[in-house]
């Protein structure tokens, strides 16, 4: 029954279509992060380095799209039929635990230098609530098979990846020096990422 769920369903018609739609809303009109505020405390501190914002965005992508495609599967496919789905916020916790220690691993051993810059931020992943969030928003999407669930993942890790990168980017030319002293820091990032917010929802007109 899994494998059956994990085919491609390659003979509907306009199944790319379907994928690429489900993937831009979940990264702009969608944004895990500009519409729906969840993540904050990781991007407001790691956002003043693009270096640091780039891997830990990554780490977010990875961690966001192998998790959903298996909380998923769990769900449809162990949770309903024992019917234990009171759970399902267990289990998905350990699913991204388990990843989020897979990443912080393959940082530390390829990239110390960033897996020291990002700090307790890395392992804190695994309470980042815009992690668990994509799941549970999944599972609120109707008819959303293994790949719309693995798309909307990937979609929702990418749209934190481009946000958190975005807000580097800026943070990295801002003079703090010729901003008013009450909105340096965390004051000037949150109306910056309102602005930031309301350029993604200008493409809420062509992604229905």
């Amino acid at each position: 029954m899994i494998l059956a769920a994990l085919q491609p369903v390659v003979s509907e018609p306009n199944v790319l279509a379907h994928l690429l739609v489900i993937f831009l809303a979940a990264a702009f009109t969608e944004n895990i992060l500009l519409a729906r505020f969840l993540g904050m405390c990781s991007f407001l501190a790691i956002s003043r380095q693009m270096k640091t914002s780039v891997g830990l965005g990554f780490a977010v992508v990875f961690v966001t799209t192998f998790t959903a495609a298996i909380n998923y599967l769990l769900h449809t496919y162990v949770m309903v039929p024992l019917d234990i789905v009171f759970l399902e916020y267990i289990v998905f916790i350990v699913v991204i635990a388990a990843f989020v220690q897979l990443v912080e691993m393959i940082i530390e051993r390829f990239s110390p230098s960033l897996y020291f810059s990002l700090g307790i931020f890395l392992p804190l992943i695994t309470v980042n609530c815009a992690i668990l969030g994509v799941s549970l928003f999944m599972l609120n999407k109707q008819g959303f098979g293994f790949w719309e669930s693995l798309i909307f993942g990937l979609g929702s890790g990418i749209g934190w990846l481009l946000a958190i990168v975005l807000m580097a980017g800026i943070r990295e030319q801002i003079k703090e020096d010729k901003i008013p002293p009450g909105l340096r820091g965390a004051g000037i990032t949150l109306i910056i990422s309102g602005i930031i917010a309301l350029a993604f929802v200008a493409f809420s007109g062509m992604i229905k």
